[in-house]
């Protein structure tokens, strides 16, 4: 198998996200040695922002593409190749201001290509989204300062990183998706510990 981590936190040793992704690749490797790992930056690299150039050349065919076009590109056509690679995809992604880091975002617009990772089933714009990204698992491990994000608890209505990211990878085809979220971050002291211990445990017991 082929694993894609993607980190998303603009922290380096001070991030607890990629603290999550570090021990999920530990773990993995012990149970699956031979599987090859590729590593994608969106917090501290820079993902640039999608332009007019960029909008105008993902929505023409390849042969009416301009060189210009073409050139905006080049990345998103690497970010693409790079998701059809591989068949598992960790994200590690801290919350914030209820939602995800701007890195990752950039990193989104830049993958979600009509006719590459999603198109309109009829062909027309209708609102019926077809994921083109078959067969593909994907682990979110998030980092939250608070707690209460999930379903029906009490901050659940503010949640747009996890809610958003499993929605944006549904519409381009991927459904097996696995959320593992380090909250209480802000709070530290016993309350962090234990929300560390609880979730360093799920983590290691993936298969």
């Amino acid at each position: 198998m082929k694993v894609l981590i993607i980190n998303a936190s603009v922290r380096g040793k001070r991030s607890y996200s990629r603290r999550l992704t570090d021990l999920f690749v530990e773990n993995w490797k012990t149970k699956h040695p031979n599987d090859v790992f590729t590593y994608r930056e969106t917090g501290i690299g820079h993902i640039p922002n999608i332009n007019e150039s960029w909008i105008a050349g993902a929505f023409k065919k390849p042969s009416d593409r301009t060189e210009e076009s073409q050139k905006e590109l080049q990345l998103s056509d690497e970010l693409v190749k790079e998701l059809k690679e591989n068949d598992i995809y960790v994200i590690g992604t801290p919350m914030y201001n209820w939602s995800i880091p701007s890195g990752l975002k950039a990193y989104i617009d830049q993958v979600m290509r009509i006719n590459e990772t999603w198109k309109f089933r009829s062909g027309f714009p209708d609102g019926d989204y077809v994921g083109l990204l078959e067969n593909k698992k994907v682990f979110i491990l998030s980092s939250r300062g608070d707690t209460g994000y999930g379903e029906n608890e009490k901050n659940g209505h503010m949640n747009f990183q996890t809610t958003y990211l499993k929605h944006i990878l549904g519409i381009m085809g991927i459904k097996d998706i696995t959320v593992i979220s380090l909250d209480n971050e802000e709070f530290g002291g016993e309350i962090f510990e234990e929300s560390k211990e609880r979730i360093f445990k799920a983590i290691a017991s993936i298969a």
